[in-house]
């Protein structure tokens, strides 16, 4: 696959302001980990090889397992994953293929069970925030494979 531009160098004030909202999200309050997961969740639905390599090498780094990692696209058959994970990733299922889903009531109604309406509000701005990278990554045929987690995580 051939790189076709760099954001950073040709849209630096659309890249600026996309760090911004990765900047909000880690001060949201939502967990670093349940954050990766959806990201990592959106980017397989979306087939974004870069944001996969990242979102996984970045719950790798925060202590998640392998076993989670690779069982991700069938979550909702394995055990591995608590109430408060299932919510999220079934939210982040219905907002990422909103086109089908509407982002339908049942959803909504088990992500509130578990995350406060601050909680659903950031969780959807991450989630949005993950697919608009996704589009980018995929459109500028980013290269996965190189990103390190920050030492950091």
């Amino acid at each position: 696959m051939h790189h076709r531009f760099n954001y950073v160098r040709e849209a630096p004030g659309a890249y600026e302001a996309m760090s911004s909202l990765e900047q909000y999200l880690k001060t949201c309050g939502l967990e670093t980990q349940l954050l990766h997961l959806v990201k990592l969740r959106a980017s397989q639905i979306n087939g974004c090889a870069y944001c996969i390599d990242m979102h996984s090498k970045d719950l790798a780094a925060g202590g998640d397992t392998m076993q989670r990692m690779l069982s991700l696209g069938a979550w909702r058959e394995c055990p591995y994953y608590t109430d408060r994970e299932r919510a999220a990733l079934a939210w982040t299922e219905a907002v990422t293929r909103i086109a089908d889903t509407q982002a339908p009531d049942d959803v909504y109604d088990e992500a509130r069970r578990q995350f406060s309406e601050t909680e659903i509000a950031n969780l959807t701005v991450a989630i949005a925030t993950i697919n608009a990278w996704n589009r980018l990554a995929i459109s500028a045929r980013t290269e996965p494979g190189h990103y390190r987690p920050p030492a950091s995580a």
